[in-house]
């Protein structure tokens, strides 16, 4: 594949990831209000401070590939959208408590998506530091997504 094909590619994607970590910044704030169990809430404010680690790596990922055109994430924007109506028609704490880790690990899995993709991407561009940090962007959304797994069976052993 032409080098200069794979570089748009990459800068399509972190651009990507950049409007989604700006949808994810507004989304956070009131998801965390939402929250009521404190395994959730504990885990979404730890979520916080990483997802500001992925975006400090997306603006790193750019400077060493090259800014792209700057994008919206429409993908993340629905997912807010479809998050904001689970948690309104929550009819206990719990079920929504349970509706925002179901609506989390589908924006983690896109999370996982992305950032492998690009890395992969970013390895055969030879764009390494991109690779490694989004590698590690990577393994951070799989645990992540292991502790909201884990989180969803407590508050349902709980009831």
């Amino acid at each position: 594949m032409n080098t200069d094909d794979l570089k748009q590619l990459i800068q399509d994607g972190l651009s990507a990831q950049q409007a989604g970590s700006q949808v994810a910044a507004q989304a956070t704030d009131e998801i965390l209000n939402d929250a009521t169990h404190p395994a959730l809430k504990q885990a979404l404010e730890q979520g916080n401070e990483t997802a500001k680690q992925w975006a400090q790596r997306i603006e790193r990922a750019l400077a060493e590939v090259g800014s792209g055109e700057k994008q919206k994430n429409e993908i993340l924007e629905a997912h807010y959208e479809v998050s904001k109506q689970i948690r309104a028609k929550a009819t206990t704490d719990a079920v929504r408590d349970l509706g925002i880790i179901a609506s989390g690990q589908l924006a983690l899995h896109y999370w996982i998506a992305s950032f492998g993709t690009v890395a992969s991407y970013a390895a055969s561009a030879g764009f390494t530091q991109t690779e490694q940090e989004l590698k590690a962007s990577v393994q951070e959304a799989k645990q992540a997504d292991e502790q909201h797994t884990d989180i969803a069976q407590q508050i349902l052993a709980e009831q």
